[in-house]
């Protein structure tokens, strides 16, 4: 039995938060288990947790604040991040990082969080979940400042060029692909790149409920991502690196299981 991962789910978003015990439930029967739910500010990070203690071996979390949100990073932001980190359901610190796409809290804010959050995660040893949206010299200037030490990295939903990725792999970070790569209009360049990604630094995700790979077929009826359909986003990369489907899900599996030391005793059926 092929088993996933899905490395990115936000639950907790308006549009999924209601049906979050049947889209887990749903995500196993299609052996998508367990998910790992992205903690974007303290508070949700708080509900991130509770709600992996409903549904113990197939909800994990990651707590932290999201450069969307880094605007509200105060003085007692760290202790209050690293007070929610020591829960036994949290594997990582995140998501953090720097978004110039959409600059929702200024630049100077941004940085300042990120590299803030590094620390925590370099101080407890945990590894760190990662965003960059056109902020990629600056991302990469300040997580190498950190790089030494921290135990592992993941940048999530990578959607950057070629200079880029082999930054990203010189700094020895993880890499996230989602069903950008299927999007016809945005991903095509992704599409390309998916191939100089080594086996062992490859993790597939979906970002439910976003970014809804545009070449499913039959196409879902709404057009909300969701964790189920994360098999079809490995296939798809499995096709561009021209490897076998059941070798990229096998990489992708073990890489995120290592990467957020998931117990040996997961699950895949709820």
């Amino acid at each position: 039995m092929i088993q996933h991962i899905d490395i990115a789910v936000n639950l907790l978003s308006s549009s999924l938060i209601e049906n979050s015990s049947d889209i887990i439930e749903q995500a196993a029967k299609h052996h998508v288990s367990p998910l790992i739910v992205i903690g974007s500010d303290l508070d949700e990070s708080g509900q991130a947790i509770t709600l992996c203690k409903q549904h113990p071996l197939h909800v994990f979390c990651t707590v932290g604040v999201h450069p969307h949100h880094a605007s509200t990073w105060t003085n007692t932001s760290a202790n209050e991040l690293k007070l929610l980190a020591l829960d036994e359901t949290v594997v990582a610190i995140g998501e953090c990082g720097l978004d110039y796409n959409r600059d929702f809290s200024p630049r100077d804010k941004q940085r300042q969080a990120f590299a803030a959050q590094l620390e925590i995660a370099a101080e407890l040893n945990m590894p760190v979940y990662m965003h960059c949206r056109d902020a990629h010299d600056d991302f990469i200037a300040i997580f190498n400042q950190y790089k030494a030490h921290l135990p592992k990295a993941v940048l999530h939903c990578f959607t950057g060029n070629k200079s880029e990725l082999d930054a990203c792999l010189a700094a020895d970070l993880y890499i996230g692909i989602t069903g950008w790569i299927c999007d016809e209009r945005r991903g095509q360049d992704l599409a390309e790149l998916v191939k100089y990604i080594p086996n062992n630094r490859l993790m597939a995700e979906t970002d439910a409920p976003y970014l809804l790979p545009r070449s499913m077929r039959p196409k879902p009826k709404s057009s909300k991502n969701l964790p189920q359909y994360l098999p079809y986003i490995v296939e798809s990369i499995a096709k561009l690196r021209n490897q076998d489907y059941a070798v990229v899900a096998q990489h992708c599996y073990q890489n995120s299981s290592t990467f957020f030391n998931l117990p040996a005793n997961i699950t895949g059926t709820k």
